[in-house]
Parts: C-alpha cells; structure tokens; sequence
C-alpha cells in the first residue's frame, strides 16, 4: 500500500491511496471463502458452491466493502499520524481516482480531498477592547417582573364585555357545512388586528361570522380548535358563526402574603418593599448570565473580525452538501456558510486558546456546576437542599445522560476561554436597560 499526499495550498491538500492485490488479497479470499459457506444455490449443497459462481455473484461487492474498510482505516490512521488538522472529512475526488477495471487482482488508486484549517496565533491584550453590557435592573424592570408575576399567579374570570387581552368562549357552526365546535379563541392572540377588533366588545349570546384559519396558529391549532383531524380539514371551509357563550379575563394576583409565600416560600418576604428588592437580588444574579452570554457572542465577533482567519471555503461547502442528512442546494449552502464559517472561526480560536494554555475542565468541576445548578432548582421551587450525599447523587444520575454532560462541559468550556479574554483585553463594562440589552442580543 503506498499513501501519497499532495498539497494543493495551504489549506486543501489531496491523499492518495494506492492498493496493489497484495495488499487485498488475503481479507478479500477470507471473505469470499465465508460467503460460499452461506450461500446457497439451487442444484448445489450448502458450502458447495462452486467459487467461480460465487466471485461473479458476489466478488465485486466483497471487494469494494474490503477495500472501503482498508481504505478509511489508512485514512484516518494518515491523518492521525500526519497530526493533520482537518476540517470536516474527507471527500471522494473522481478526478485523482483512477484503476483500470473493477475487479479482484487489479490495482486500485483512490483520491481524498482534505480541507485544513489555517495556522494562526491568539495573542489578546489591552489593545483589544471589548464591550461587557451590564442590565441595569431598573424600577421599570422590577415593575414589568412584578406584572409577570401577578399574571402568573392570577385567576381567570367572568366578565360582561371583551377586551383585548380576553379569552373568549363559545360555539362554531359551519355556514355551510356540519362541523360544531364549541372553542376558546384567545383575543390576544389573533394575528391580523382587523379580525382582533372584531373579538373586542362582544357580549355574551353575540354572534360573528368568522373563518377560523384567521383565529388559530396553524393546521394543528385549527384542527384542535374544531375538534376535527388534520387530515379533515379540508372540509372545514368557508365561513362559521361564531356564537358567544363566556368571556373570562385573567384578574392579576394581588401583592399581598399569599403571593409573596408562593413565589418565595412561607414567610421569606413580609412586604411590598422586600418582594422588590427580593426581585432585585435575583433578577441582578440572572442578568450576571445573560451578560456573559452576550459577552462571549461580541467576544466573538470581535475576534472573527481581528484575525479573519482563512478557510477552505470551496471545500467546506463542498462538504456541508455532501455531508447533509437532507437535500441542499448549491444555493442553500451559499446563503448559510457566512454565518457556518464564522462560527467554525471562533470554534477554532477557542480550542486555540484552549490548546495554547492548557485549559482542562476536570469532572469535579462538572460535578460541582450541577450541584450549584441543582440546588438553585430547589430553591426557585421553595424546597430545601437535600444534604451532601443526596445532592451528590442526584449530580451522577444527571450526569448518566452523555448529552446533558457534553453539554455542562461545552459550557464550562466556554467560560473558561471567555474568562482568559477578561484578564487579557481591555474590559469596557457599558449598562444599559433590559430594552435595550435584548434589542443588542439578538442583533449580534
């Protein structure tokens, strides 16, 4: 077997496998001494088969599964060897393979296409400014958190007239049809604010004529809605008349004990003036997390845009259709790779700097994370922690599932990295209010 690589530039290079009969010959007579053991033929015992038979029958699939074998093991085993760093995985290249026919005693050559991901260094430093966005926790805030909680922990009741944020009951009778259906249509809900006004100021036993795709969110909502399959729903056409039968309207909780005992547990907060600065507390300890969330995405950005780093584009988007569970287009792949080589950059810069600086994130930290994890959960539910030896259980049985652990690892990961940018940039903290902060999040 002889393996050749050639560079094409410094990030596409192709690998050549060359396989002599020397090389098969000994797997492919094994495989094809099994396979006459269990075939069987009419007019031939079982093991009988005479081996001619066999190799024209089966010869040409039992040599390409061995030489596939051979071949990705040699691959690999090159790369690996090599300490080629790679991106994505090889791809079959018709151009630099080449063999005369296909069939045992021939020589085979077989061509891989390999992208390489670019040399490059990290070397962050107080030249570099990067923005930490802190949410300031506002009255306005603490106020919008007070009404969330007042709606959650509220009670639906009956009123006399629809207002925008009703949820109103009733009867649909098709016009022309035989489908009823009494139903709940959530005003606040309704897309298209024509049909949302037409829901506002109704009264029990009004009647409106209405078509209920306007009403729902979809084929699977509608169906509900009517009581009816989806598969149905094509007879569910036309116009219905709707006929009011209840309004209930969400009455919010007020701030009094009751409230206060339910979100914070019985006796924790005494008054108005605690149940804000209680909410103050945790409403500063959650927006720590989504700073650092946003922190990492313009720690990123910054990063991508510093070093633009060089990627075997053609390559990787060569990859990326072949590579797909499901059917994508040429055009499909142009309109993502932006966004899946930048992301495929900053993966690189972060196991870079993971590498450079022998970040490790060792199972007990894992461990300790879903501790910390575990016994906010029992607090946010009014619970006590359990003590050191159920607590630690509870950590290994979450840590059974391979995802949910990859994930915590990712994560710390993550945190790691961003931590080693804080003590190496230029940290320029910028508050700004919720509004503002989610309007930026979701612009990165």
């Amino acid at each position: 077997m002889n393996i050749t690589e050639e560079k094409v530039d410094n990030l596409n290079a192709i690998i050549k496998i060359k396989l002599t009969p020397e090389d098969y010959k000994e797997q492919y007579d094994k495989k094809i001494a099994e396979a006459r053991k269990q075939v069987t033929e009419p007019g031939f015992r079982p093991g009988k088969v005479p081996m001619g038979m066999i190799k024209k029958k089966y010869g040409q699939s039992i040599l390409a599964d061995e030489l596939n074998k051979m071949i990705n093991d040699n691959l690999y085993n090159h790369i690996n060897e090599n300490k080629l760093n790679v991106l994505g995985n090889p791809i079959p290249s018709d151009e630099h393979t080449t063999f005369d026919k296909w069939e045992a005693g021939a020589d085979f050559e077989f061509g891989y296409k390999i992208g390489l991901a670019p040399e490059f260094e990290v070397k962050p430093s107080s030249k570099d400014k990067v923005v930490f966005h802190k949410i300031k926790v506002d009255k306005q805030t603490i106020d919008k958190q007070i009404e969330d909680f007042a709606k959650r922990y509220g009670q639906m009741g009956e009123v006399d007239k629809s207002e925008k944020g009703d949820m109103v009951f009733g009867e649909f009778v098709q016009k022309e049809g035989e489908i009823t259906a009494k139903s709940t249509v959530s005003v606040p809900m309704i897309e298209d604010e024509k049909i949302q006004k037409k829901f506002i100021g109704l009264k029990k036993g009004d009647k409106l004529v209405i078509d209920p795709k306007t009403v729902s969110k979809g084929d699977a909502d509608m169906a509900a809605m009517l009581h009816i399959k989806k598969e149905e729903l094509d007879q569910a056409t036309g116009d219905f008349e709707f006929t009011v039968e209840e309004i209930k309207r969400l009455e919010p909780a007020p701030l009094d004990k009751a409230l206060f005992d339910k979100i914070h547990g019985e006796g924790n907060v005494k008054n108005e003036k605690e149940f804000r600065a209680k909410i103050e507390e945790e409403l500063s300890v959650a927006f720590v997390n989504d700073s650092e969330r946003l922190f990492q995405k313009t720690l990123a950005d910054y990063f991508v845009n510093k070093l633009k780093l060089d990627l075997p584009d053609e390559f990787l988007k060569e990859w990326i259709q072949a590579s797909n569970e499901k059917e994508v287009s040429k055009e499909e792949v142009e309109k993502e790779y932006p966004q899946y080589s930048d992301q495929l950059r900053w993966q690189l810069i972060e196991n870079k700097v993971i590498q450079d600086n022998d970040i490790k994130v060792e199972i007990d930290e894992v461990k300790d994370y879903v501790k910390g994890m575990l016994v906010q959960q029992y607090a946010q539910y009014g619970m006590p922690t359990p003590d050191d030896e159920a607590l630690e259980a509870n950590a290994m049985q979450v840590l059974q599932n391979q995802d949910e652990t990859k994930k915590i690892f990712d994560y710390l990961y993550k945190n790691k990295v961003s931590e080693y940018f804080k003590n190496n940039v230029k940290i320029q903290e910028k508050e700004v209010n919720q509004e503002e902060f989610i309007k930026l999040f979701y612009a990165q």
